[in-house]
């Protein structure tokens, strides 16, 4: 006989994420219909700063409240049109009740109920369904499926839409290829990020931390921040290159570089113009001169040839991650695939709005050779599931953040007592 585990309540609320902004937080209780026992387990909707055109819409309250931040109108529909739509429905039936939230939004983006009212339902009811079952969020999403732990991909340097300084790379991240375990690789992270600090202070530079817990220190451009981090991986004691211990990613947000027209860019912080064959070659020059390992949204979000021209060239080089061109959407997915556009997803859950599409999106990508990359949101809070999910959907990599921040600092703390398991 099947097990029944019946949603008997759902309630949300407005909380703080991490940059002092309302976002929301959902709980989900569950009763088990053989036992009566019931469990309760909660989730919140992460928040971006520098987010793409086609995402899933973030409902928000507008006016004077918190600045027009405020999230009520989601906390509301969550605790009445999702909460008599699902109550009384079986927790395990995952894809079911994403579905059944889909169809009461009714919109292509969301954009009735708010993608972050939807999420937060969606994940609150998977964690309750795994406490229900007595089992880790990481083993009930991917079964014995789970068996692997994603490298860590650390953000230790600003710039861009993440800082007020001189620099147009929004992040500038480090990557222990060569750890043995998630544990020694986040150590590593860990005193490299000290030794960049020291650095800077040794420089003079402002150590002030971002959203994301790196430094946004004023550099004159993005190759002496690359020579300072490798520096700094030197000074800890580690090997940086192809091959070695550590390598560099950047994320270059270059949707926020738009232009006027098609194939034209213009990065605000340096004042340089370049079109998209000039920006190629720009790539080109910096894979050849420095040790990246990827490099997250090199070009527009509609920039569909030059992302193509781009991987032809370099896509056996580097990994070309899509994080606005893709929006974690299986659609957009699906249309880089049969382009050739990028080899790598930035994996979003409040991108998309649903753990089913979230899974989707990433099932899509392994079938066809993409790597895929779990990640945080600037706005963040304590909550630690998409940790469980790099786990258990078998991510390649995550990002969440240097190692400083609570927000940021929980994800690694649940990677290593998953490992630990």
């Amino acid at each position: 006989m099947a097990v029944k585990m019946t949603i008997t309540r759902i309630h949300a609320r407005e909380i703080l994420d991490s940059r002092g902004n309302p976002t929301i937080e959902t709980e989900v209780t569950v009763e088990t219909e053989t036992t009566g026992k019931k469990s309760t387990a909660r989730a919140a909707a992460p928040s971006g700063a520098s987010t793409g055109e086609f995402e899933a819409i973030e409902l928000r309250d507008g006016g004077e409240r918190y600045g027009g931040n405020g999230v009520q109108q989601a906390v509301e529909n969550v605790n009445t049109r999702i909460a008599k739509a699902l109550i009384g429905r079986n927790v395990l039936r995952q894809e079911n009740l994403d579905a059944l939230m889909l169809e009461l939004d009714g919109t292509e983006n969301k954009g009735k109920l708010g993608a972050n009212a939807i999420l937060s339902v969606s994940l609150a009811c998977a964690k309750a369904a795994a406490k229900a079952l007595q089992m880790p969020l990481y083993r009930y999403v991917g079964g014995v499926n789970a068996v692997t732990i994603p490298v860590p991909m650390m953000n230790i340097l600003n710039g861009g839409a993440h800082s007020d300084n001189n620099l147009d790379v929004q992040e500038f991240m480090i990557l222990p290829i060569g750890a043995d375990s998630i544990t020694e690789g986040i150590r590593w992270c860990a005193e490299v990020y000290h030794h960049l600090k020291e650095l800077l202070k040794n420089r003079g530079l402002s150590v002030a931390v971002g959203d994301e817990g790196g430094f946004a220190p004023n550099i004159a451009n993005e190759e002496e921040a690359i020579q300072l981090i490798m520096e700094a991986i030197t000074k800890a004691g580690y090997s940086c290159g192809r091959g070695k211990q550590f390598m560099i990613s950047l994320d270059a947000a270059a949707s926020e570089w738009k232009g006027n027209a098609p194939g034209e860019y213009y990065l605000p912080k340096s004042g340089k113009r370049y079109t998209t064959d000039e920006l190629i070659v720009h790539w080109e020059k910096m894979i050849r001169r420095f040790p990246i390992y990827s490099i997250e949204d090199p070009l527009d979000e509609e920039d569909w040839d030059g992302w193509k021209r781009l991987t032809e060239k370099v896509g056996d080089k580097v990994i070309l991650v899509g994080d606005d061109l893709f929006v974690t959407n299986p659609v957009r997915l699906n249309k880089g695939i049969s382009m050739g556009c990028g080899n790598a997803i930035l994996i979003k859950p409040n991108q998309i709005g649903t753990l089913s599409e979230t899974m989707e999106a990433i099932r899509m990508a392994k079938e066809h050779g993409y790597e895929t990359i779990m990640s945080h949101r600037s706005g963040e809070t304590e909550d630690t599931t998409i940790a469980d999910l790099s786990v258990g959907l078998g991510s390649d990599l995550i990002k969440t953040g240097a190692p400083c921040r609570g927000e940021r600092t929980a994800k690694y703390n649940r990677l290593i007592r998953i490992e630990e398991s």
